[in-house]
């Protein structure tokens, strides 16, 4: 079970499947551990690998995907600006990543229906970072390296390690929809 801190709770990452399944639309969360960062053209590099059946650059069992294509980092920083990117660009690769085992997904805005069900189907869940954040949420990685494709520059696939890396939960995998549910409350509103 994650630990609490204040009303959010604290998930150690890589995580488990059990873990990844207790988690609901709307709790906010603070990531420790590690991920992977990868944008569109890495994510279809990593679902064209898995369609001619090759072993991908980077494991993907149990792992969490950030969206991210990182700003180049200022003297002293390990990272530049870290926000993130819109979620449904990478939605035509999505379902597939999660077939491979990838349980985490972390970026901004809506998905697409058949990646709600996907999350639903993996046993996965998809988390909301702010964007235009992404200088304070660079101080969140205190560890980073090219994992992967190190040819596509600020879109390569980085090994990031994160502390308390605040996010909220939007999808969950009982195909809870935190952004649905916050428009059936401000209905009721009017």
């Amino acid at each position: 079970m994650p630990e609490t801190a204040g009303s959010a709770r604290r998930l150690q990452l890589p995580a488990s499947p059990v873990v990844v399944r207790d988690l609901r639309a709307g709790e906010t969360v603070l990531l420790n551990g590690y991920l992977y960062s990868a944008r569109d053209a890495a994510h279809r590099r990593l679902v064209e690998a898995l369609r001619r059946g090759e072993t991908p650059p980077i494991p993907l069992e149990g792992q969490f995907i950030y969206y991210l294509g990182p700003t180049p980092p200022g003297p002293g920083r390990i990272i530049g600006s870290a926000g993130p990117t819109t979620a449904s660009r990478m939605d035509p690769y999505t379902p597939e990543l999660l077939a491979a085992g990838v349980l985490g997904l972390i970026g901004k805005g809506s998905r697409s229906p058949a990646v709600r069900e996907a999350l639903v189907k993996h046993g996965a869940v998809y988390l909301g970072a702010v964007g235009g954040l992404g200088a304070l949420l660079s101080r969140r990685i205190v560890e980073c390296r090219v994992a992967a494709y190190p040819d596509l520059g600020p879109e390569a696939v980085r090994h990031l390690r994160v502390e308390d890396f605040p996010a909220t939960v939007i999808g969950d995998a009982h195909g809870g929809d935190w952004y649905e549910e916050a428009r059936r409350r401000y209905r009721l509103l009017d």
